[in-house]
């Protein structure tokens, strides 16, 4: 199972992908598209778009995970950062590529165990995750792993084929060797 995580921006986009073999996450790449020296908003809109797309060429990813927009004062920054969303999903729908969005405090959770880490924190806890080097540096890119865990871990693929109980007595009955 591949996973493309995305940390959409007009002038930063982070991407991820991971993979999960051997019930262990594997990072293959992530990196930062820097997009502010390009003129125009459409021209920045083309370019998420084509880099997705070399992406989902590239490593053939199943889901697409991104990072919903948060609210904020400032409309016109909220508007390029919904478009800039837009695209990416365009171009994983493009691809038949599944996506699901969650909200930048839904991933800090998921990967933390707090709504309101820092980035730093984020980067720092995604190192401990996967198997492989994160650069730490990449923030943009720290986040796109982190929307990448979080979609792991929100569809129970972290559960490693563990049977899920609906209630204690089930569980009980079924470990009975466990309980002391």
């Amino acid at each position: 199972m591949r996973i493309l995580g995305i940390d959409p921006g007009t002038n930063n986009l982070g991407y991820a992908v991971v993979e999960v073999r051997n019930k262990k996450l594997h990072l293959l790449v992530h990196g930062v598209f820097k997009l502010h020296r390009l003129g125009s908003h459409q021209e920045k809109l083309h370019q998420i778009f084509v880099k997705i797309e070399r992406i989902i060429e590239n490593f053939d990813p199943q889901d697409m995970a991104i990072e919903a927009p948060f609210y904020g004062k400032n409309v016109q920054s909220m508007l390029k950062l919904g478009r800039a969303q837009g695209v990416a999903i365009a171009a994983a729908l493009h691809s038949n590529i599944a996506v699901q969005e969650y909200s930048p405090k839904k991933i800090k959770l998921a990967v933390t165990g707090k709504g309101n880490a820092s980035k730093e924190q984020v980067a720092a806890m995604v190192n401990q995750l996967v198997e492989d080097e994160v650069d730490l540096t990449l923030l943009d890119a720290t986040d796109a792993l982190a929307t990448a865990i979080c979609h792991h871990f929100q569809n129970g693929r972290h559960s490693h084929g563990q049977k899920k109980y609906n209630d204690w007595s089930s569980f009980i009955r079924d470990n009975a060797d466990r309980i002391t």
